[in-house]
């Protein structure tokens, strides 16, 4: 049955990159067509696009980009979508094998196979698919657990999250090491490997982040500031813009503080800590970005799935919250795309819900974290007065 509905699924999301179903809205399948190959074009020629600006990525998304020459018998568009499917495979396998084992749940395959659709055709249209196969692989096969971290954060940086529910120092020294081997490959092999710092810097408020929220509702009392694209994605320009790209950075800058402090403060950890903690510190940096890509969903969807695959998971909610969440992420892009630009109603609407779903998901996985790791205040017993008799028995 999972496997039939995994099949199904899949089969309608290639239709649509594809272009045999062809949906309303945004076209998602342009990045592969146009960006992407334009950096395999570059990157082939033995550098990264340092004239790009668009290019904002670690120097391992490279490998991504390039992964399309694995299968030279094809198109680059068409192959890129095939290899979004085997990674999105490569994530069922993963959690299908999990839930077999003692202490664990079928439900995480459940939840990816019935998750990742909900978001639509974008999912194959980018490349976190394949990153997220690999935070995946970091999860669920800790004897591998930090070299597989450095590679997803060379791919897309977020998987260095991994680590925040991670005992011992071994890991994060495996991942330490292994990520400075990697960069240091791409730095001798490729001129330019890390200009997307600088490209980054200069990023503004995308209009779907959490911090773009007032600017939306400041549309309507006749704020005099447009969205237009900027940096490679529409962002909002104009008045109190760099202020709210503060706020946004300092409300990161708390969100790490939370996040060392809990480490600090917790004592006991279980076989479902590192996933949960990693969907609670994904979770905290994607609603304090001042980017929130619909891909992003790809993210917090992956992790769910993992943290639903143990029984005793404390994020069963925000879990729920982030599957919720998928579909409105759809409507809002690409369905209507243009009303969330444009100040349109029903697509302003979606993107003020799908938001709303991940603040309460950050929320409620940080409050379950710590409630599942730091010890509380000890007990105090009440005093007994000298000389008062056991009680009988």
């Amino acid at each position: 049955m999972l496997l039939t509905a995994w099949a199904a699924t899949r089969t309608l999301l290639l239709l649509c990159v594809f272009r045999v179903v062809v949906l309303p809205g945004t076209d998602v399948t342009t990045d592969v067509h146009v960006i992407y190959r334009g950096w395999f074009e570059v990157l082939r020629t033995g550098t990264f696009p340092l004239d790009d600006v668009t290019w904002q990525y670690p120097p391992g998304a490279a490998l991504a980009v390039l992964s399309p020459g694995l299968l030279p018998f094809l198109a680059y568009p068409a192959a890129f979508f095939l290899l979004c499917l085997a990674a999105d495979a490569a994530v069922l396998r993963l959690l299908v094998r999990e839930g077999r084992r003692p202490d664990r749940r079928r439900w995480g395959a459940a939840a990816w196979t019935a998750g990742l659709p909900l978001l639509g055709p974008t999912v194959y249209a980018r490349y976190d698919v394949m990153v997220a196969a690999v935070a995946v692989a970091a999860l669920l096969l800790p004897r591998a657990r930090g070299p597989l971290v450095a590679l997803g954060a060379v791919l897309k940086v977020w998987p260095v999250l991994l680590l925040a529910g991670v005992r011992g120092y071994r890991t994060a020294l495996a991942a330490a090491v292994t990520a400075a081997a990697l960069l240091a490959g791409f730095a001798l092999a490729l001129p330019g490997s890390l200009a997307f710092l600088a490209f980054q810097r200069d990023r503004g408020i995308e209009v779907e982040a959490l911090a773009a929220l007032p600017f939306h509702l400041a549309r309507f009392r006749g704020w005099p500031g447009t969205a237009a694209m900027n940096y490679g994605s529409v962002e909002f320009l104009g008045p109190y813009v760099p202020l709210a790209g503060r706020i946004a950075l300092a409300l990161t800058m708390a969100a790490l503080g939370w996040l060392v402090f809990w480490r600090l403060r917790a004592r006991t950890f279980h076989p479902h800590t590192p996933a949960d903690a990693a969907l609670a510190a994904v979770l905290l940096f994607v609603t304090t970005s001042r980017v929130l890509s619909p891909q992003y969903l790809v993210w917090l969807v992956a992790l769910a799935a993992v943290c639903l695959a143990f029984r005793g998971t404390r994020m069963r909610r925000p879990a729920q919250l982030v599957l919720a969440a998928a579909p409105l992420t759809f409507l809002e892009f690409p369905l209507w795309f243009a009303d969330v630009v444009q100040g349109g109603l029903p697509g302003t609407a979606a993107l003020f819900a799908r938001n709303g779903l991940l603040v309460a998901a950050a929320l409620l996985a940080c409050r379950a974290l710590w409630r599942d790791t730091v010890p509380g205040p000890p007990a105090v017993s009440p005093a007994v007065p000298a000389g008062t008799p056991a009680s009988r028995r």
